[in-house]
């Protein structure tokens, strides 16, 4: 090998790396632009993100109205929807009990206070007058309400008026149930007792 070949050979040598760390540098500051950007979207959506949550969590449903029971307590009342609506019963800033209406009218036997919540969104409660079932009872409106047992905590209501059955209502899943029978209001709880109000 002469030493011209030598030192082309050593040119070409240095004239690959220079173009090779250009290469590299150049990757180099478009990854780093990358990152930089990505970094800067992330935490502007994050922000976003963050304030979006911020703001939901903040800004908590509030009751359509409220109403005073007769035991001391207060319904708030929710409506969630067409013939949609929860009602929380709350004493000294706790939850005691909430009702849904999903369908049909939603009942409730809290200790003696019946509570019924009418797929319109109507409250009616009042204290005392629970039969224990089974058995026939006469009731407020002129009905008679046969109670039956079916099963363990599983109770069923038959309302019944001048042209027989008008209404059945069933205890399930440990839930007690209630109904507007044409302005009276009546609850079956899960433990067989039934109550009547006009």
């Amino acid at each position: 090998m002469t030493a011209r070949t030598v030192r082309r050979t050593a040119r070409t040598t240095r004239s690959v790396r220079t173009t090779g760390l250009v290469a590299v540098a150049a990757a180099a500051a478009l990854s780093l632009a990358a990152v930089s950007a990505h970094a800067a979207t992330s935490a502007a959506t994050g922000g976003a993100h963050r304030a979006a949550v911020s703001a939901t969590a903040a800004k908590k449903p509030a009751p359509e109205r409220t109403q005073k029971l007769p035991d001391g307590s207060t319904a708030e009342i929710y409506r969630l929807g067409e013939q949609r609506y929860r009602a929380k019963i709350v004493s000294r800033g706790s939850v005691l009990a909430t009702l849904d209406t999903n369908g049909h009218d939603a009942g409730l036997d809290a200790n003696d206070m019946f509570i019924v919540l009418t797929l319109g969104g109507e409250l009616h409660a009042w204290m005392g007058g629970g039969h224990q079932g089974p058995g026939t009872f006469k009731v407020a409106g002129g009905w008679t309400v046969k109670v039956t047992k079916f099963g363990e905590l599983r109770y069923r209501a038959q309302i019944i008026g001048h042209d027989g059955v008008a209404a059945t209502i069933e205890t399930k899943d440990q839930h007690d149930v209630g109904l507007d029978a044409n302005g009276v209001y009546i609850v079956l709880s899960n433990g067989g007792v039934l109550s009547a109000h006009e």
